[in-house]
């Protein structure tokens, strides 16, 4: 067993399967402190809450942290490159914090002018329309190589959140391309100089397409969130939201709106796989469904973790952190806690509780579209239960996750199965 001090916390192995590690965290140091970007690792589910409900202290303006990371991405760019990329940046609108990133009050006056889209009551009003899209993909699979992330889990949340935030039809197509690049930017990945830089032209597209939208929703407001945002005052300053606000609101949904899901579905048909015993406990049991999703969240959580900064010298878990420091609560590692959920490993249909996962996020900033992504979930998995079953992993295949220090997802996952009548 490694020191605490000898964690390598970014190697590439340990960002694609965390799991080993966040166990020797948990069992030797759940405060665990990386010196060389001054973060400390909190990997425990009741020292999670613990931060998660003192936002004084430890706040969710960590807007820096996320420039480092992007400077980070960029610094072994060659500089033509990074001159090119930079022009691109340049032309963008600068998108100022808004929700994710911002503590009270400033939070709450940005979240609530869409939580009215995704209250319970209103995602049960769009039952029928989401079945209707999983029912098209799940048929449309049946006809696949068994490729499941490209035959499914990723065009059914991608179809759904660009129908609820409003993108028309015709621009779909690249729509779906840019909203896939935005949530590749949280990865680590090897791109080409020529993809950098179309990534790069595709941000400024996307931009110059949500901003066209929006002035097309002020002259004519349709039922969508952008509609929403577009036509929203702030009321203790009468105004409306600037182009920028509405655009920094509209990335998150990007990436949570639909990555998440996503890989959601993913982990759900690999544990399948790997317990082909549940795929028949699970037809015809909506109750046994439901805690299925929770637990397909709660043991591959498609968040792993998001960072707080900390605003005063303070102690968490016997270990003193100074100000300014930034913690990194991972959720992936409090999800398998064994103090909060006994044998975390394994699938228990039985599970109390089994809604206290994180995958969500808690508190404040718990995760605005968890209703959508819930409904998707429960209305999708049955629907592949009832047209397959004896799913089984590509013998020829092992699935990995993409290495990211903030999502865990499989970019590909290939199966076999056997139709049913």
């Amino acid at each position: 067993m490694s020191e605490p001090n000898s964690i390598p916390v970014f190697d590439l192995q340990n960002l694609i399967d965390p799991y080993p590690m966040y166990k020797q965290l948990r069992d030797e140091a759940p405060v665990y402190h990386v010196p060389e970007l001054n973060m400390y690792y909190v990997t425990s589910y009741e020292l999670l809450r613990q931060v998660i409900r003192d936002t004084s202290t430890y706040s969710s303006q960590y807007d820096d942290f996320m420039a480092f990371s992007r400077d980070a991405g960029m610094a072994n760019l060659p500089d033509e490159i990074k001159g090119a990329v930079g022009e691109k940046m340049r032309e963008m609108i600068p998108t100022p914090p808004t929700m994710l990133t911002l503590d009270e009050p400033d939070h709450t006056k940005y979240r609530s002018l869409v939580s009215q889209l995704f209250t319970v009551s209103e995602i049960k009003k769009s039952e029928a329309d989401v079945q209707a899209v999983i029912d098209q993909h799940a048929d449309t699979f049946l006809e696949s190589d068994g490729e499941f992330m490209k035959g499914f889990a990723f065009p059914v949340p991608l179809e759904i959140i660009s129908v609820r935030l409003g993108i028309p039809q015709a621009d779909r197509e690249f729509f779906y391309d840019a909203a896939t690049c935005a949530a590749a930017g949280l990865r680590i990945q090897q791109l080409t100089h020529e993809e950098t830089l179309r990534r790069a032209q595709v941000a400024v597209d996307l931009q110059n397409l949500l901003i066209s939208l929006v002035e097309a929703r002020r002259a004519e407001p349709l039922n969508d969130m952008i509609t929403i945002l577009a036509n929203s005052k702030l009321e203790e300053e009468n105004r409306l939201l600037t182009h920028g606000e509405i655009l920094s609101i509209l990335q998150q949904f990007l990436v949570a709106g639909h990555e998440t899901t996503t890989s959601a579905f993913g982990w759900s048909m690999w544990l399948l796989c790997r317990n082909p015993e549940l795929q028949d406990k699970l037809r015809g049991n909506p109750e046994g469904i439901k805690v299925f999703v929770e637990e397909t969240l709660r043991i591959r959580a498609p968040v792993q973790g998001l960072p707080r900064k900390v605003t005063k010298d303070t102690e968490l878990g016997g270990v003193k952190i100074p100000a300014g420091s930034f913690i990194m609560l991972r959720y992936g590692a409090a999800n398998m806690d064994e103090k909060q959920f006994p044998n975390p490993d394994q699938v228990d249909l039985e599970r109390k509780k089994a809604g206290m996962q994180m995958a969500f996020g808690s508190g404040v900033h718990f995760c605005i579209g968890a209703p959508l992504a819930r409904q998707e979930l429960t209305l999708g998995l049955p629907a592949i239960l009832d047209r397959i079953g004896n799913i089984r992993l590509n013998a020829d295949y092992t699935p990995a996750a993409e290495p990211s220090l903030i999502l865990h997802n499989l970019p590909e996952l290939h199966v076999e199965f056997d139709r049913r009548s």
